[in-house]
């Protein structure tokens, strides 16, 4: 397999899944920089196997199907609904972490719902049971990415941000895709990748890297604004006769690439 073929950058993108992952910020509590959730996937898994990612996963049809009683009435606005509730619903369901909502649970009506949705497996009837209401622009966009490449499984990933405050919670993972749930800072955690204490996929990591020039949830908010949400697809450049994997260099990442043999891709 060349190079070429595997970032070939001509010609209709291949098919990509919807996908929606989910960066939750919580306030150090020996008052240093943000931590985020990561999950380590388990070493099983298809795609990213072994690797610590943002909680979340592919978009379902009951996401579309709840997106549309939410009122989307166009292609456009059901796809960003239906990946924000996606989004919430792979969060609760591989951490235990009610987000999104007007409401805020406690842990034993979080765990009861975590439980109806493992049941269940959609979203809509547990906000039924549970009595509760989406609060989907709680859900900040931040990023989305889409490979072109056509070689391994293409997602179309939307990435929101999310506030948890205090973020005094229990967490549950789901042993079924992940092995490991835990705090960090965005640079924290990318001292642990270098180290080899994690692994992380070329798109985590460039976000990890936006991610930690943040000292706090409102300066995520504020570079936001300045850097609206576009499409991300990463390419291949020749550098000093070396193959690079890089990303437009003005979408409001600090580091624009890295070599591609270095650069973890799932």
């Amino acid at each position: 397999m060349t190079l070429e073929r595997y970032f070939d950058q001509s010609g209709e993108p291949p098919p990509a899944t919807p996908a929606a992952t989910l960066v939750i910020f919580r306030r150090d509590p020996a008052g240093g920089a943000p931590q985020l959730l990561m999950v380590q996937r388990a070493k099983e898994m298809r795609f990213a196997g072994g690797a610590a990612v943002f909680p979340g996963g592919r978009v379902d049809d009951a996401d579309r199907d709840l997106a549309r009683a939410h009122g989307a009435d166009d292609e456009g606005a059901l796809d960003e609904l239906a990946a924000r509730i996606a989004a919430v619903r792979e969060t609760l369901e591989e951490t235990g972490l009610v987000v999104g909502l007007h409401q805020q649970p406690g842990l034993d009506d979080a765990r009861h719902a975590r439980a109806l949705l493992l049941e269940r497996g959609e979203l809509a009837p547990v906000l039924e049971e549970m009595g509760w209401t989406l609060d989907l622009e709680a859900l900040v966009p931040f990023a989305r990415w889409r490979p072109k490449h056509r070689e391994i499984r293409v997602f179309d990933t939307r990435f929101y941000l999310a506030d948890l405050g205090t973020g005094a919670v229990e967490l549950l993972v789901d042993a079924t895709e992940n092995t490991r749930l835990f705090w960090a800072g965005a640079a924290e955690a990318l001292g642990m990748a270098d180290r080899g204490e994690i692994k992380v996929i070329f798109p985590t990591r460039r976000n990890l890297e936006r991610l930690a020039l943040f000292a706090s949830y409102a300066e995520a908010l504020s570079h936001v604004a300045a850097y609206p949400v576009r499409m991300i697809t990463p390419f291949m450049e020749l550098r000093d006769g070396e193959p690079w994997l890089l990303i437009p260099p003005d979408a409001g990442y600090p580091v624009d690439g890295e070599r591609l043999d270095s650069a973890a891709r799932g």
